[in-house]
């Protein structure tokens, strides 16, 4: 792990939060000297500092090391044909339905979206071996997160399609998005809107402890490996009230 690489960008990260050295100190439970030599690159980062910290920043410890080694991952993953074709637009369109369904609600935060699109993803290749956009969740620590997230992210923003704002939620730090364009619908088939739709109202209204909990408790994150890629086709073997092929036919 490169330390001055990894010191500047939870440096980054904190100044995103609106978070102090001594805020930062606080919720890590060390001295404040040692925040300042973490973002130095004067001090090695714990194991546990690491997980506290993606915690923290709602970012898991492979973005939060090196987005762009994770991006190289996922693109040699996918040549060799280990994952489902990933299709970029349709994840910015979800992504955009999702903001403008829900997104102002003050508990739908980073957190809570990574859950969102997860089960929509996941619930849709239940329904009909497919996913909506084919996008590569890891298993972290607070449930499943979409590993492309940050990436697209920043596209959107540059594009100023979206707004990253800095919250506070039950006085925890909260990054929120807020959509600035409407979604193009058309790029949305009838079937995938109604998945949507179906997870926006049972789980949108969680806040990000409760829907990460609820996440656990899904065999295809269940049965995954800690950092590992979780495999679609884990879905078949979901167990109420998880599993969605319940739902009747349009």
């Amino acid at each position: 792990m490169n330390k001055r690489l990894a010191g500047e960008k939870i440096r980054k990260l904190r100044e995103k939060y609106k978070l102090t050295q001594q805020d930062l100190a606080k919720r890590l439970h060390i001295p404040r000297p040692s925040v300042s030599q973490i973002e130095a690159g004067q001090r090695e980062i714990t194991s546990s500092e690491l997980a506290k910290i993606s915690q923290i920043f709602e970012i898991s410890i492979d973005e939060l090391l090196n987005q762009n080694t994770l991006n190289n991952q996922l693109r040699k993953l996918r040549h060799r044909g280990k994952l489902l074709k990933f299709n970029k637009e349709a994840f910015k369109e979800v992504l955009l339905y999702i903001l403008e369904k829900c997104g102002a609600r003050p508990n739908v935060g980073k957190t809570v979206l990574y859950k969102l699109l997860y089960f929509c993803d996941f619930n849709h290749y239940e329904l009909y071996e497919e996913p909506i956009t084919g996008a590569a969740y890891r298993k972290i620590t607070y449930g499943p997160a979409p590993c492309e997230f940050e990436t697209i992210i920043e596209e959107m923003k540059k594009q100023k399609k979206i707004i990253e704002l800095t919250t506070e939620y039950y006085n925890q730090p909260q990054i929120k998005y807020l959509p600035l364009v409407e979604p193009d619908l058309t790029k949305l088939t009838a079937r995938q809107k109604e998945v949507i739709d179906r997870v926006i109202e049972s789980l949108a209204t969680l806040d990000a402890t409760t829907i990460s909990n609820y996440s656990h408790e899904d065999i295809p994150w269940k049965s995954t490996k800690e950092k590992e890629i979780i495999d679609y086709e884990l879905v078949f073997y979901r167990t109420p009230p998880y599993s969605v092929r319940a739902y009747p036919e349009e």
